[in-house]
């Protein structure tokens, strides 16, 4: 079903750790074929999710208030198909792993376990095969996404590419979902295109924020280096999580999957900060997209409904790789992100909100993402 995918090459890492050309080739193969459409019917289809991307952008100015709404000319929108999604993403991986595998490439020269060039190709060759099946299983369950780092990542003259990221709509993905909930087609369309354009615009309103993302991922990477031996203890837990999952051991709650296995106070405190900002991004979406009235989206009501209820009965299988994955997890950065975003409008309105988009500084931690009133205070607003 794609009408456009990226012939970016991403990026080499040290010492050839990971197979990203394979691990592309791997998802395309492995990811399960979508709906059966005519060529007539995806050419509609890529149209009017174009239209859709195009008119959610005021309505998400409007709601958010945000002037970087107005022009997001630096950025560009992608309708793909499964494929094409799962290539897109090893080149993101790829930027945002690039210094993690360095660390990884220097530990094992240091401990003279680098290995002979054959094993260190081998070892390429079963991560990307294994990053690959991942992304296979995640081409199906990806509605669209807002990629930050993509021009980050040379093309395939090795030229450095526009200055903002990219929006991609997993077409397949969305007609799947809007059939399965028996919703209407525009208005689920609309309300998907909200959320993704509202990502596009959190960027654009802070150009600082996507190397100050990279900055938290390679310092959380740095410190899970010397912690890359704990694999099969970490593939267990996700085992074991599958028949539901509790508190982690220090009763905190738990994120979900490999995160629960971290125990140095410097990772926690690395992967909080990490987590307190995908709340932020994912919350402040979600207020966007259901902050619509009837009048723009007539049945979001019903359309919010029936996508919360969506996929409660899962197969032991999918839980386990859901678990495995954090998408779970990931699931509650929607609604504690959405309560704080909502919390702190309420008390200083959107604008004072939107204090949070000037610097890295005005972030929430990830206490503050549960208690916006703590947040409010430290800003002095």
């Amino acid at each position: 079903m794609s009408q456009q995918s990226s012939d970016t090459a991403a990026p080499s890492t040290p010492a050839s750790m990971v197979n990203w050309d394979l691990a592309a080739k791997t998802a395309a193969n492995l990811a399960p074929a979508g709906p059966a459409l005519k060529a007539a019917e995806i050419s509609r289809a890529v149209e009017n999710l174009r239209l859709m991307a195009d008119k959610s952008v005021h309505h998400v100015h409007q709601i958010s208030k945000l002037e970087a709404a107005r022009d997001l000319r630096d950025s560009e929108v992608l309708v793909v198909d499964r494929a094409s999604w799962a290539k897109a993403n090893t080149q993101s991986f790829a930027v945002m792993m690039d210094p993690i595998m360095g660390a990884l490439a220097a530990k094992a020269a240091a401990n003279r376990t680098a290995g002979t060039p054959a094993n260190s190709a081998v070892s390429a060759t079963v991560t990307g095969a294994q990053l690959g099946a991942a992304l296979a299983f995640l081409s199906s369950k990806v509605l669209g996404q807002y990629d930050p780092f993509a021009s980050l990542s040379p093309d395939a003259a090795g030229r450095a590419q526009a200055t903002g990221g990219r929006l991609l709509l997993v077409a397949p993905n969305i007609i799947t979902v809007e059939r399965e909930l028996k919703v209407d087609t525009d208005d689920f369309r609309l309300w998907v295109c909200l959320h993704e354009q509202t990502h596009r615009v959190q960027f654009a309103a802070a150009p600082w924020l996507r190397h100050h993302m990279l900055s938290e991922i390679e310092k959380l990477g740095g410190l899970l280096v010397g912690d890359t031996d704990k694999l099969g203890e970490r593939l267990m837990q996700a085992a074991k999580s599958v028949g539901g999952r509790k508190a982690a051991g220090d009763g905190t709650p738990s994120r979900g999957g490999v995160l629960d296995l971290l125990q140095d106070p410097e990772q926690k405190a690395a992967l909080s900060r990490v987590t307190a900002v995908m709340s932020l991004l994912e919350g402040h979406a979600n207020v966007v997209m259901d902050g619509v009235d009837p009048s723009i989206v007539p049945t979001v009501r019903t359309i919010r409904q029936r996508f919360n209820n969506r996929g409660k009965e899962r197969g032991v299988l999918e839980k386990f790789i859901r678990n495995l994955m954090g998408l779970d997890a990931k699931m509650r950065q929607y609604s504690d992100g959405a309560k704080f975003v909502r919390d702190a409008v309420a008390i200083v309105g959107m604008e004072g909100f939107n204090t949070v988009w000037t610097r890295a500084e005005n972030l929430p931690t990830e206490a503050e993402i549960h208690n916006a009133r703590l947040w409010v205070d430290r800003m002095g607003l």
